[in-house]
């Protein structure tokens, strides 16, 4: 092999199968088996975060980084810049992933100004094109940095300051052009500091609207140059600031409603935010699917006993085959993906290890998927949700539904039959054992 690759030891990852040993195969993932009349690579999307995977140096409050990454010299060099794209395209093939996501800031290193920051994007924007060609793999969405720098310590879209929030439209313009350059899919907003940490210096309402007219300033400059990537919206509740404004789906929901932007937004959802929202992801799954608004998945998990945003690969098969209940029913992804937006633990450095937690989460997926789509097919579940709404389907409950009714018609109804019919059983223990069932 090539004395130049990242990761010499390790060949392009291969299906084994469930009998298995070998921690460098998949056990579940079979990117052409087909499962609900698509392919599992169809399905399921999957794409490999730059952020996590290429920059995160696994560091945390308590401790230095600890990530081994031979092919990075830790400098902010344009040369460097290069060679961490390679060795991502490297990984990315290797490991079999369709797709990738970045932000601005993960490719490339920021420059004393604006200009000299967007040409050195530019030069590494070459190389990401050309080893999108060489490979294959494609972006599924790109995005805008706009919470590490000192300058958005106020916020981004939300800031106090007019010119901070010019420096950040300058800056989502930049993103959004070279996502549209690479042929990207989609584009996500994730206001990691747009809120609060109290209210006594914080005009809400103000902050608010500043952020719905960054929105359609974006909307605008999307169709000046005729990107038709999809926008996505990503909730999150709290941490940097106590609260952030995109909290969870329905706080999403609300405000692309009120401001009138629910037509160019869909929703980039991740399981470790559902959880620190006080949600379990299957909510926040079905409240954006209700409102046909689910967009994209950031794949992870969260350590419930921890109150911050861990960010763990997801290995919990109870949430994969829920997230994938939720996506089957919805008729699957559109423009998104399944965006591994996970990191290893601090504990696990070796350039391998970004392997293990790659396939780790990929068959967790894969068997949810299995398992979602054998759930579907048995169709106990969904009958017994029809038949608990069955009062609405005629009668009464139909009148209520196509807006026949009124109070007073329904209190004739009542004092006709003398009371409402009694309830059945919600049965959810059965219900709880019926998923066992199956996985």
């Amino acid at each position: 092999m090539a004395n130049n690759e990242a990761f010499p030891d390790i060949r392009k990852i291969p299906f084994e199968g469930p009998d298995s040993r070998n921690p460098l195969a998949f056990q579940h993932y079979n990117p052409s088996e087909t499962i609900a009349g698509k392919s599992m690579r169809d399905h399921l999307r999957f794409s490999v975060v730059y952020w996590h995977s290429f920059r995160n140096q696994l560091a945390d409050p308590f401790g230095t980084g600890t990530a081994l990454r031979p092919w990075d010299d830790g400098s902010d060099s344009l040369e460097n810049a290069r060679n961490r794209a390679r060795a991502a395209f490297e990984f990315f093939d290797k490991l079999g992933a369709p797709y990738y996501a970045f932000h601005d800031r993960d490719v490339a290193p920021e420059a004393a100004t604006l200009a000299e920051t967007n040409r050195n994007l530019d030069e590494v924007v070459k190389v990401l094109k050309e080893e999108q060609e060489r490979t294959g793999v494609r972006l599924l969405w790109g995005t805008a940095c706009l919470f590490a720098h000192p300058r958005y310590v106020h916020g981004a879209a939300t800031s106090c300051n007019a010119d901070v929030f010019s420096y950040a439209a300058a800056q989502v313009k930049k993103a959004i052009e070279v996502t549209h350059e690479l042929g990207g899919e989609g584009y996500t907003f994730w206001g990691g500091r747009e809120g609060y940490s109290t209210l006594l210096n914080t005009d809400m309402k103000r902050e608010l609207d500043h952020l719905a007219r960054f929105l359609h300033m974006a909307v605008d400059y999307k169709k000046e140059i005729g990107f038709q990537g999809q926008f996505y919206l990503e909730p999150k509740p709290k941490e940097p600031t106590k609260h952030q404004y995109d909290s969870d789906a329905a706080a999403c929901l609300n405000f692309l409603r009120e401001h009138h932007l629910l037509d160019h937004f869909k929703l980039n959802l991740e399981t470790n935010h559902a959880t620190l929202a006080g949600h379990t992801m299957q909510h926040e799954m079905e409240v954006a699917v209700a409102a046909d608004a689910l967009g994209s998945i950031d794949a992870n998990m969260g350590d419930l006993l921890l109150g911050w945003d861990t960010d763990q690969f997801p290995t919990d098969l109870y949430l994969t085959t829920e997230i994938m209940l939720s996506l089957l029913k919805a008729g699957g992804f559109t423009s998104g993906g399944l965006n591994f937006d996970a990191k290893l633990r601090r504990e696990s450095f070796d350039p391998v290890d970004l392997f293990y937690g790659h396939i780790a989460g990929m068959d967790a997926f894969a068997r949810g998927l299995k398992i979602a789509a054998a759930i579907r097919e048995d169709g106990r579940l969904d009958a017994f949700v029809r038949k608990r709404y069955a009062s609405w389907d005629n009668g009464i409950g139909r009148r209520i539904e196509l807006g026949e009714v009124g109070f007073a018609e329904l209190e004739a109804h009542i004092l006709e039959k003398g009371g409402a019919s009694p309830n059945q059983s919600g049965r959810q223990e059965f219900l709880e054992n019926l998923i066992n069932e199956f996985i």
